[in-house]
């Protein structure tokens, strides 16, 4: 069974918070409820509607929604709320009743291309992952449904996988105006079908075995404050870029005597013919200006 954790997150709106779960709490759907009433399908929204301050209920891929009214502050209630929420869905009460089969979900796919011509991103109009993961192998996907399955296509060499989108790098066998309509398809009828992506508990196993196993398995908190402020840099300033070209990158370490950062390439950044250009000429100069005299190299370990 799973177990489910939420935290807040405020919203540009004062009256909305957000409870944001560390799973998937439907699969590809959003439901608004306005009232009591109206949350008849939900019976943690009715719950939800018994606090006199709840105005409005909108339960997404992996969150929790609520506007209130002005009679309270977020402040004064806010971790009763989650409390809530956490116990109610722990002792297995229902988000949505599932009185019929749910109707397909409305989904749309596209491709896109990336600087690394053998590798094409997929974008969908819906949550995929909760947190970016590559698998290099069909071995390694056993814990992703949609990512096994792309393996089973003979010319797929890696898939990465971040929010909404799925990158995948193919064997040069194949031309991608061959088989770009086949997968960007078969990708769509995946979702559609309301199957996991991912099977989130065991994404979380895995990636907490494998910080335990890293010789870095330090936490963000952990690390000295040169490394922090390279973290916090990469975040800011570069996973965004790197993220609309289909990929990722991760800090491995830093090392002050040789005054050497050294990182990891995912999904369409690895193996880019690009990727060393962008690695001395972005993201090596960035740090060296933001960084006076503390960065005199970046390196990917796997590029």
């Amino acid at each position: 069974m799973k177990t489910y954790t939420f935290e807040i997150q405020t919203t540009n709106n004062p009256s909305i918070i957000k409870f944001v779960a560390n799973d998937f709490l439907v699969n590809h759907q959003s439901f608004e409820f306005n009232n009591i009433e109206d949350a008849k399908p939900s019976p943690l929204g009715q719950k939800l509607f018994h606090l006199p301050f709840v105005k409005r209920v909108y339960i997404s891929q992996n969150f929790i929604a609520i506007d209130k009214y002005n009679i309270v502050e977020w402040s004064d209630v806010q971790k009763e709320v989650l409390k809530t929420i956490q116990t109610f869905i722990n002792n297995g009460g229902q988000i949505i009743e599932e009185t019929e089969a749910p109707n397909k979900v409305p989904v749309t796919v596209y491709a896109e291309s990336t600087p690394n011509p053998s590798v094409l991103k997929f974008v969908a109009n819906k949550k995929l992952v909760l947190q970016s993961i590559e698998f290099k192998s069909i071995e390694e996907a056993k814990i992703a449904p949609l990512a096994e399955q792309l393996f089973h296509f003979p010319f797929v060499k890696e898939v990465f996988m971040d929010s909404n989108y799925v990158s995948v790098q193919k064997y040069d066998i194949v031309e991608w105006e061959d088989v770009t309509t086949e997968i960007r398809e078969f990708i769509k009828k995946f979702i559609e079908s309301g199957k996991e992506a991912v099977n989130q508990q065991a994404v979380q196993k895995q990636a907490e075995k494998a910080q335990s196993n890293s010789t870095n398995n330090s936490s963000f908190e952990d690390l000295d404050d040169i490394s922090q402020q390279i973290v916090s840099i990469l975040d800011e300033y570069v996973k965004p870029a790197v993220a609309s070209d289909g990929g990722n990158i991760v800090f491995e370490s830093y090392n002050e005597e040789a005054k050497e950062v050294k990182v990891i390439l995912q999904g369409a950044c690895s193996g880019c013919p690009s990727s060393t250009m962008t690695l001395k000429n972005g993201i090596e100069t960035m740090l060296k200006d933001m960084l006076h005299g503390k960065v005199n190299h970046v390196v990917a370990i796997n590029g």
